[in-house]
């Protein structure tokens, strides 16, 4: 079986964050980086080369597959902010209409701007997943 790409690593997430290019992109990465530091009161660590995961747990799919991952994270992509774990929140359909502009994945909310959003929101979102972190 094939071991997963994203592992958590020793890379510096202040380095990660201050390499981001796009002033207002780097401003708000940072910004998602505290309020996520302070709903967990954890250090964020870095996991593969760009996402920022605060947290970990272990998973084992119905297929027998199993890993571990960040229970709340982040990446700061060219185009949008990808938000990771937030989809585990209780009331999370009735707190993500009132997030603002986003899209979901699978496992994850896409965001184009921080800004956009109600944050005490967010952190009600990113407060209820971290406290029921999948198993």
């Amino acid at each position: 079986m094939a071991e997963n790409k994203t592992q958590p690593t020793t890379a510096s997430v202040a380095a990660h964050l201050n390499a981001i290019a796009d002033p207002d992109r780097r401003r708000e990465a940072k910004q998602l980086a505290r309020l996520l530091r302070e709903v967990t009161g954890t250090r964020p660590a870095m996991w593969g080369p760009t996402i920022v995961g605060f947290g970990s747990y272990d998973y084992t799919y119905a297929s027998g597959r199993t890993g571990t991952s960040c229970v709340l994270g982040f990446a700061s992509r060219t185009q949008e902010l990808v938000l990771y774990g937030l989809r585990g929140a209780e009331d999370r359909e009735q707190l993500l209409t009132r997030l603002g502009p986003h899209r979901e994945g699978k496992g994850c909310v896409y965001v184009k701007r921080l800004a956009d959003l109600d944050l005490d929101v967010l952190r009600t979102l990113a407060a209820s997943a971290w406290a029921a972190p999948p198993s």
